[in-house]
């Protein structure tokens, strides 16, 4: 009998251990309870934003839903694994390669909660509406083929799906949130990469989730503020995190961080000289080195080719275009 009595104290000490123990989140481990799913970035093609993943006491919070139907369909699948629900979804920016996803996010779990910065109403009617007009224009052109105008159909679907795109609970100010019974830092720049960047902060783990206030293999600056943004990198660098996900790229360290960080300042001291684009290009890929895979290096070249001459160096009105007025400008 006692020999029987020690077997079943056993069995239900290793079953409690066990039902204490949660399932491992989906994707690449960046530290307890959360994880991130890298998204798709090469050139030729619409890009998907990484997507982390933080577990909470009662749900996942999926921060950035990415583009493609595809990455949808993983973030949903990777909820189903992990046993819990999508409770909260936070949209760091407005881009549709971080928020487009959420149409599939919502129907799949009705309930949940969207968390974003109100930049995607002047963006719907504004960015995304000249981007629409672009999209049909491509569509009608008699030499346009079909699989390219599957790709810009979906692009329009996307934008169309409005309504769905915006938060439910709108950032405003940066401050505490609980999302999912997990208590995060959620901040919030206006005046940077997309008019209402949001940042998250897991004080838990020393994580900093950045969204496209970091992103690889080079900074995107379509809709950016690059002085802004640059003030708002000053920002993060003060916030004393260990670990951090970028928008596009690899997770780093805080000095990998000021690595990134002190590429981008030379990269817009650079542009603003009269130094060759060529060598302002140079310049970026030599700082930025050990943040970009060798395979990136032809596509962060074909970017910078882009950015430097057509963005960095456009006319003054154009570099201001997405400046906000009375900051950084």
């Amino acid at each position: 009998m006692r020999l029987l009595n020690g077997l079943l104290v056993s069995l239900l000490a290793g079953c409690a251990t066990a039902a204490s123990t949660p399932v491992a989140l989906p994707g690449e481990p960046v530290a307890d309870g959360v994880a991130v799913m890298r998204g798709v970035f090469v050139a030729g093609t619409q890009p998907d934003g990484n997507t982390v993943l933080l577990r909470g006491s009662n749900g996942i919070v999926v921060v950035d839903s990415g583009r493609h139907a595809a990455h949808a369909a993983r973030i949903i699948d990777a909820a189903h694994a992990s046993g819990l629900p999508v409770a909260a979804i936070v949209n760091t920016h407005w881009h549709l390669d971080h928020v487009a996803g959420n149409v599939a996010l919502r129907a799949a779990f009705p309930t949940v909660e969207v968390h974003a910065s109100n930049a995607i109403n002047d963006a719907l009617s504004g960015f995304l509406a000249d981007y629409r007009k672009q999209l049909e224009a491509l569509i009608a052109r008699p030499d346009a083929t079909p699989e390219n105008v599957a790709a810009w159909l979906a692009e329009l679907a996307r934008i169309d799906a409005g309504a769905q795109l915006r938060p439910t609970h709108p950032v405003t100010e940066t401050q505490d949130r609980l999302l999912a019974g997990r208590r995060v830092h959620a901040g919030l720049e206006d005046n940077a990469v997309s008019g209402g960047d949001v940042w998250l902060y897991d004080q838990s783990t020393r994580t900093l989730v950045a969204g496209d206030l970091v992103t690889l293999p080079v900074p995107l600056f379509d809709t950016a503020c690059s002085e802004g943004w640059q003030q708002a990198l000053e920002r993060l660098d003060a916030i004393g995190f260990a670990g951090l996900v970028p928008g596009h790229g690899a997770p780093m360290d805080h000095v990998q961080f000021r690595v990134y960080r002190n590429g981008f300042d030379r990269l817009l001291a650079c542009a603003a000289s009269d130094a060759p684009a060529d060598a302002c290009k140079a310049g970026w890929l030599r700082d930025a080195a050990i943040l970009i895979p060798q395979q990136d290096t032809a596509l962060a070249s074909s970017l910078l080719d882009y950015y430097i001459r057509q963005v960095l160096r456009a006319s003054p009105e154009r570099r201001a275009r997405y400046c906000r007025k009375g900051k950084a400008s």
